[in-house]
């Protein structure tokens, strides 16, 4: 197993599974979407996409119905998603993805938590060339045998595939998402869940009393609501 293996083990750990949190992430993402690429997810790939997020999160069919409608009006504004980078107390990178109809707000927000928290923001391309970008599927792995398929799939990108209690993972460079969604629709595979991550290169080890600073911080970034995802090379 390879280090998206690793990587997806320990961040099943987090806290990140909270439905309430969730929601609010995919509705961002569906107002970005619908904003991109229209309303109709027969012709929109990213928007089907973020709907198979929403189901495999028990997201109610109305309340994606609901977003869907409202980012359809001319007179809602767009998110934009704007990447912050910076470094937590003890040499910890961090790497936080926002989608934001305020930027102003939201620089002063993530600028605030690292002040408090002895950490430093940075400046554009300061630690985002210490994780490597992926995109991700799981689809349901009945009737497939994973070693085949992902033989089949190395023409279109895929790097790494392995099974775990949730079907079977798919990992890729971010650039192949288009090309696998696409193969994997061809071939009427079951897709549950997509999705963007950011894998480090290298971690580091902190002992307890570090691994507290570090996390105090998390813990801020995390609860914004204009933060949809946040990356960090401290070992887990």
């Amino acid at each position: 197993m390879g280090r998206a293996f690793e990587f997806r083990k320990a961040r099943k750990m987090k806290r990140w599974s909270a439905m309430s949190k969730a929601f609010t992430r995919i509705g961002k993402d569906i107002v970005m979407a619908v904003k991109e690429g229209g309303p109709d997810p027969d012709s929109n790939s990213r928007l089907r996409a973020v709907i198979q997020n929403a189901k495999a999160v028990n997201m109610p069919k109305d309340n994606v119905e609901r977003a869907i409608k409202r980012a359809s009006d001319k007179s809602l504004g767009d998110y934009k998603e704007v990447l912050f980078e910076g470094y937590a107390p003890h040499g910890i990178a961090i790497l936080i993805e926002t989608a934001t109809d305020n930027n102003t707000r939201t620089v002063a927000n993530i600028r605030s938590y690292f002040n408090k928290c002895n950490g430093s923001l940075g400046t554009s391309g300061s630690v985002e060339f210490m994780f490597d970008h992926t995109c991700n599927f799981r689809i349901n792995g009945e009737g497939i045998d994973p070693e085949e398929l992902e033989l089949e799939m190395i023409d279109f990108g895929t790097e790494e595939v392995f099974v775990d209690d949730d079907g079977i993972l798919i990992y890729a460079p971010f650039e192949s998402f288009g090309a696998i969604q696409k193969e994997l629709e061809t071939r009427e595979v079951e897709i549950l869940s997509s999705g963007f991550e950011r894998i480090p290169q290298i971690t580091k080890q902190l002992n307890e009393k570090q691994v507290a600073d570090v996390e105090k911080l998390l813990e801020k970034i995390e609860d914004d609501d204009d933060v949809q995802n946040v990356y960090h090379t401290m070992q887990e």
